[in-house]
């Protein structure tokens, strides 16, 4: 990776309106804070909401914590999508399972991939290989959880990302 070409990362739920719109503005700000060259975007495994702007829910509590999500927009998860990005982040099991079943047919049509594919808590000191729940049926709490579990996991890989660019440097 040169110093000019953006490290990318996909950030994937479901429908892509609650929790991976909330992840991608998250982790973008906790790169961005530290000075990481790193592109953030997010994806739904389904087609549910092609072209809709976040949750309102969402975005109302994203504003409180000073995150703004209204310029955003859903898209499905593309084959593609496997070979433009580098690490691709998942924020549940059901969503990395299809991830991966998805990931086999990319491997299929283009051979070998760029994307490495994570749980987006992984590396979260806090939530530990925890699913981030889906808040979309529940109430304002859900939407409270996805902001301080994205929070927790973002930091933790912004430190992750900070260490393997200096490992890279390196090399």
């Amino acid at each position: 990776m040169s110093s000019q070409t953006p490290y990318k990362v996909l950030c994937v739920c479901l429908g892509n309106i609650c929790r991976s719109p909330t992840a991608e503005i998250v982790l973008r700000h906790f790169c961005d804070e530290q000075q990481l060259n790193v592109w953030v975007d997010s994806a739904g495994t389904s087609n549910y909401h092609p072209g809709k702007a976040p949750d309102l829910r969402s975005q109302q509590h994203a504003l409180k914590r000073g995150y703004d999500l209204s310029a955003l927009r859903a898209r499905q998860l593309q084959i593609q999508d496997f070979i433009e990005f580098d690490l691709i982040l998942a924020m549940d099991l059901e969503n990395l399972s299809n991830i991966q079943a998805l990931m086999q047919r990319a491997k299929a049509e283009f051979g070998t991939l760029r994307a490495e594919v994570a749980l987006m808590s992984e590396h979260d000191p806090l939530y530990t290989q925890q699913e981030l729940p889906d808040p979309y049926y529940g109430k304002a709490d859900g939407f409270e959880r996805v902001l301080d579990q994205c929070e927790s996991s973002s930091r933790a890989w912004a430190q992750v990302l900070q260490q393997q660019f200096e490992l890279k440097v390196k090399v």
